[in-house]
């Protein structure tokens, strides 16, 4: 199916915040596309995935988080399994997650003035009570420590881990420096240990790919970390967009019941977001969708 002008510009735009800002998070990855649950990687753009393994409880990496989420069982030779959509019939259920990026090299941007947090999104989920996953760079977490508690303190999210660097766990990757595995372990292991200095507890064995991109040694090498890798199916093509009407379209055009919705919590970068949710959200009530958490949507 031949993609929209709009939808192209939106995944290009997705992969150019990596590179220029460094306020993205996920894209379509480059050189050699994904692999799901373990299988070969295909090459080109991910599609929904089919029903995964079936998710089971799983302790969370943090104490004080909650007791029991959901988590998929390993990928074949024991990868780490990904979640990229529930397919459902009736229960029209979708989840909002919202990249908190800001990459290890950035402090000096940060106290220049440069705005990787977005409080006022924030602050409108809350007051439209918006159950959300926030995928958090562990750097954001050290640059915004009462933020990242205040979020990870709130029953209406959850932090999942974007890992530490922002760096990436497969080359090429819209240029972002690459991880090797053991590099790769630490960095998630970094990343999980800046949540907990914080102080959030609401946090989830969860993990977003920086850039989205992975393959097969990737999946590998996430693999000890015992988290399940969340990818999307919908992308909301708010990085660097200037008018909140497009990414608001192009989100109610793409939710499916079972979707997941990619967007960004950097005013730097995503500048337009919290007004394109004041559109979003509404509208998919009005169409009968309930918001939930990643963790609630696996669950199903």
């Amino acid at each position: 199916m031949t993609l929209s002008v709009r939808k192209v510009a939106a995944l290009a735009a997705l992969g150019t915040v990596l590179v220029g800002c460094g306020g993205g998070g996920s894209g379509t990855p480059q050189g050699g596309g994904q692999a799901r649950m373990g299988t070969p990687a295909a090459s080109g753009p991910a599609s929904p995935s089919s029903p995964s393994a079936p998710a089971s409880p799983a302790a969370s990496p943090l104490p004080g988080a909650p007791n029991k989420v959901p988590v998929l069982a390993p990928g074949p030779n024991g990868l780490t399994p990904v979640f990229e959509r529930t397919r459902q019939r009736a229960d029209k259920t979708v989840a909002l997650t919202f990249d908190a990026d800001m990459t290890s090299d950035q402090g000096p941007r940060a106290a220049s003035g440069e705005q990787f947090d977005n409080p006022g999104l924030i602050a409108t989920l809350r007051r439209l009570q918006v159950p959300s996953t926030v995928f958090m760079t562990g750097r954001w977490a050290e640059e915004y420590p009462d933020q990242a508690k205040a979020i990870g303190s709130d029953p209406n999210f959850e932090i999942a881990n974007h890992s530490y660097s922002h760096h990436a766990f497969k080359s090429p990757c819209y240029g972002l420096p690459a991880l090797d595995g053991e590099a790769a372990r630490a960095d998630v292991e970094r990343a999980f240990a800046a949540f907990r200095k914080a102080g959030a507890v609401n946090t989830v064995p969860y993990f977003r790919f920086p850039g989205g991109c992975y393959d097969d040694q990737a999946l590998r090498a996430l693999a000890p970390a015992k988290v399940t890798a969340v990818q999307w199916d919908v992308v909301s093509g708010d990085a660097f967009a200037k008018d909140p009407g497009p990414v608001a379209e192009d989100v109610l055009n793409g939710v499916k019941p079972g979707s997941v919705v990619v967007m960004h919590c950097t005013r730097s970068a995503a500048p337009v977001t919290e007004e394109a949710v004041l559109k979003i959200v509404p509208e998919l009530r009005k169409r009968g969708f309930r918001f939930v958490k990643v963790s609630e949507l696996m669950g199903k």
